[in-house]
């Protein structure tokens, strides 16, 4: 009992737990759901198994290994059609550990991040009598260069050389193929063109995932096992705000499943016609507290910023989208994710003109690129009446991670997200991150 104390103490001092525990209370206060529902919904979640979760397409797990280079992991998400995938450390050996078999998650955003970012070194070539002495072509130094002077985050991984990059861009991005008609579709293969080169360029063929994953990991690793409840699942992707949580079983070395945010709101759509799902889903979002944003914490970006400050706001933030707004009563004009970053490597045009690219002259030329402008640049929105069923059908057919909730003028005057969306249906009971979670998770959560 005394150790239970003492870890709670311990949950309560932690910041990021701290603020997982300020979301949820706001959420739970805000609910104007019967408490006997919200008790038997929570309670039947704790009695189902996560083994009874549908497995990944294929059943298997792709994982890379710590001590692959990037180039390496680009390739393994790049052929397997996936945005990310967990870090094996082959130091770990034939341990039952997972703390001892995996160092965390790695995701393609993080990787493009990695690469844009590091580019901070291309400044040199600004300052060269002769860009193309330094190796970088002249619409490549100046975007490199843009991004010398714009970029934040860690400094620039030892080894990188103007010239690496430089030819990495010219001769990755500035190839056509893979573009066809369809950008989107290129860019979620992530580009033939662009995964060979940076197999073969320095730094790409030498940097680890190892050396970039601390720096660039956005949630912890926590896994739960194949005998754990739902409802631990649950909150460790609405309270705590995990994006996906793998699954591990005792005796088995490998990550059995893994659960998305995305995932589960996929399955909520799947159970309309249960007098559970469609008593709940019926509610206008108003009446469940959504959007628990306010308007003034919406994180937005007007059309005329630079799209680099974008994606630095999302970085910042630790958020994956915003919502592009013009003139001072943010009126939503469309939505920029960390997704579209892949098209700035898949697309000569816009890093060609990087150094003053907008938020808006990036969506219109995405938009020419591509017949599928819905998931590129159109926002998707809902009204303040919108039902919580009509939100879940929205976000689980167009795959997307959030909506927006405008008023009449199409001013933002919240945000959506599927970690909202979770916990709207559950919340959590008394000693339950002690009982269940315990000190380990804890750990993971501070870093």
């Amino acid at each position: 009992m005394a150790q239970a104390r003492a870890q709670a103490q311990t949950t309560n001092e932690n910041p990021n737990i701290s603020s997982c525990e300020a979301y949820f209370e706001k959420i739970q206060s805000r609910k104007k759901l019967p408490l006997s529902l919200q008790e038997s919904l929570t309670a039947a979640f704790a009695r189902i198994t996560i083994s009874s979760f549908p497995q990944v397409p294929g059943g298997k797990v792709i994982e890379i290994l710590a001590d692959a280079s990037i180039g390496e992991a680009v390739r393994v998400l790049s052929e397997s059609n996936i945005l990310s995938a967990p870090v094996r450390n082959p130091e770990g050996g034939n341990s039952m550990d997972w703390r001892d078999r995996y160092l965390g998650i790695i995701d393609y955003s993080a990787i493009v991040l990695w690469v844009l970012e590091s580019a901070d070194l291309a400044g040199a070539a600004l300052s060269a009598s002769s860009a193309t002495a330094a190796g970088v072509g002249a619409g490549a130094a100046g975007a490199l260069g843009a991004l010398a002077l714009g970029a934040a985050g860690p400094a620039a991984v030892a080894g990188l050389t103007v010239a690496a990059v430089g030819a990495a861009v010219a001769g990755g991005v500035a190839a056509d193929k893979g573009m066809g008609k369809d950008a989107p579709t290129a860019a979620d293969k992530l580009g033939e063109d662009f995964y060979k080169v940076i197999l073969q360029e320095e730094p790409f063929k030498s940097t680890t995932v190892k050396s970039i994953i601390k720096s660039y990991r956005w949630v912890p690793f926590i896994p739960v096992a194949m005998d754990s409840s739902m409802l631990s699942v649950l909150l460790l992707l609405s309270k705590y705000r995990l994006r996906n949580v793998p699954v591990i079983e005792p005796g088995k070395p490998s990550i059995q499943n893994f659960i998305t945010q995305s995932a589960v709101v996929q399955g909520l759509e799947g159970c309309k016609g249960r007098d559970w799902f469609d008593c709940i889903s019926a509610h206008p979002i108003t009446e469940l507290g959504l959007p628990f944003m306010s308007r003034d914490e919406v994180v937005s970006i007007q059309g005329n910023d630079l799209i680099l400050e974008a994606f630095t706001r999302m970085k910042d933030h630790q958020i994956g989208g915003l919502p592009v707004v013009e003139g001072p009563k943010k009126k939503i004009v469309g939505n920029v994710s960390i997704r579209d970053i892949r098209f700035l490597l898949l697309n000569p045009e816009l890093f060609s003109k990087f150094r003053h690219l907008t938020v808006m002259d990036f969506m219109n030329t995405i938009a020419s690129a591509t017949q599928d402008t819905g998931k590129v640049v159109t926002p998707i929105t809902c009204k303040p009446d919108s039902t919580l069923g009509s939100v879940i059908h929205i976000l689980a057919s167009k795959l997307v991670h959030r909506i927006y909730v405008i008023d009449d003028s199409n001013e933002v005057i919240g945000v959506i997200t599927l970690r909202d969306v979770i916990s709207c249906f559950i919340f959590e009971p008394p000693n339950f991150f002690d009982n269940y979670f315990g000190f380990a998770a804890e750990e993971m959560l501070n870093k």
